[in-house]
């Protein structure tokens, strides 16, 4: 039995592989060179202007952050589907802790991605049935770690071109340094660049600093989320029996929604553009995201601002901390955590 179930696991596995590289040789086959696009005269105008937008974005990111000099985001496919791939989390019904999937190159992640939504739906069915939380999420872009040149893709062109931008520093972040097995170092880190990386673009470019509104709003929002995460892990951790324990998740999530149409009300009045996602259904795998890409950005931050604003000098210490064993990792990251907080 023990055998079989190895096998079983091998073929999925091998199954699941074979997906990826079909789902990526399909991006690699329909990529166009973006100033062959843009020169095409039966090219929309408004995606004409995105994609020259990008351009100088791509440049900016070599130029003046330091990122990746290669072909990555020089070249453009149209998809047939609103998202390149669609994420999978899933937890324990009664846990915070991700199901883990572990990648040659990549390390272990909280998630699979598909390339097929109707595949990401029925490993998503297939997870629920034993019992896990499940959650499916749509991805735009994503980094394949500087392995291949990735491309702009069509699902990133709905974003405004501060969210264009930024992408493209974020997922070249990731080229530039990652850490297996440590997602929120790289993602934290991934993001400090794409925010500090945004402020310097948009000042090379006359324009003003971005008003503090949508960041204060996501910060609030992402704060009771993670408040309604601590709250379950203590629930979880309780010992109390099975029954009581779902009476009880059910009630922080019933509590959490009422907290939010509080501080929605009290803070930002009319404002309802998390009223979709607090009424959607709410279970652990759907809050794993949350806190995961800025757990740390402070203290890069920090490390930034030591560096006296000089990508080279902090690109340096990042890579010093990325060296280093996990636990001594976390605790200077925590230093530099509890340092950006007194500041």
């Amino acid at each position: 039995m023990l055998a079989v179930g190895l096998v079983l696991s091998a073929c999925s596995t091998m199954g699941y592989y074979g997906h990826v590289a079909a789902g990526q040789g399909q991006l690699l086959m329909h990529r166009r060179d973006v100033a062959r696009v843009v020169e095409d005269p039966g090219t929309d105008p408004a995606l004409r202007t995105r994609l020259q937008l990008a351009q100088q974005a791509r440049s900016f990111a070599t130029r003046h952050l330091d990122l990746p000099d290669n072909r990555s985001y020089t070249t453009y496919v149209q998809l047939d589907r609103p998202y390149v791939v669609w994420n999978v989390f899933a937890t324990p019904r009664y846990s915070l802790a991700p199901v883990q999937h572990c990648f040659l190159f990549a390390g272990c992640v909280a998630y699979r991605g598909y390339f097929s939504r109707d595949k990401a739906h029925a490993e998503a069915a297939r997870l629920e049935a034993t019992g896990d939380d499940i959650y499916v999420g749509g991805v735009p872009a994503y980094s394949t770690l500087g392995w291949f040149a990735d491309p702009i893709l069509s699902s990133m062109m709905r974003w405004d071109d501060d969210e264009l931008a930024a992408t493209i520093f974020h997922e070249l972040a990731h080229q530039l340094i990652y850490v297996k097995d440590d997602t929120a170092f790289n993602e934290s880190f991934a993001t400090f660049v794409q925010e500090q990386g945004l402020r310097e673009w948009r000042a090379s470019r006359g324009l003003p600093p971005q008003e503090g509104k949508d960041k204060a709003m996501d910060d609030g929002f992402t704060r009771l989320v993670l408040e309604l995460r601590d709250r379950l892990k203590a629930l979880y951790a309780s010992g109390v029996d099975e029954s009581a324990m779902a009476a009880g998740k059910q009630h922080e999530i019933a509590d959490f929604r009422v907290r939010y149409a509080a501080w929605r009300d009290g803070q930002w009045h009319d404002d309802r553009r998390y009223d979709a996602w607090v009424a959607s259904p709410i279970n652990n795998a759907r809050l794993l995201p949350f806190g995961l890409y800025d757990h740390w950005t402070p203290a890069f931050a920090a490390l930034f601002h030591h560096a006296e604003g000089q990508w080279p000098a902090f690109y340096a210490v990042v890579r010093q901390l990325a060296q280093l064993p996990p636990t001594q990792r976390e605790k200077l990251l925590q230093q530099w955590l509890d340092y950006a907080a007194r500041s």
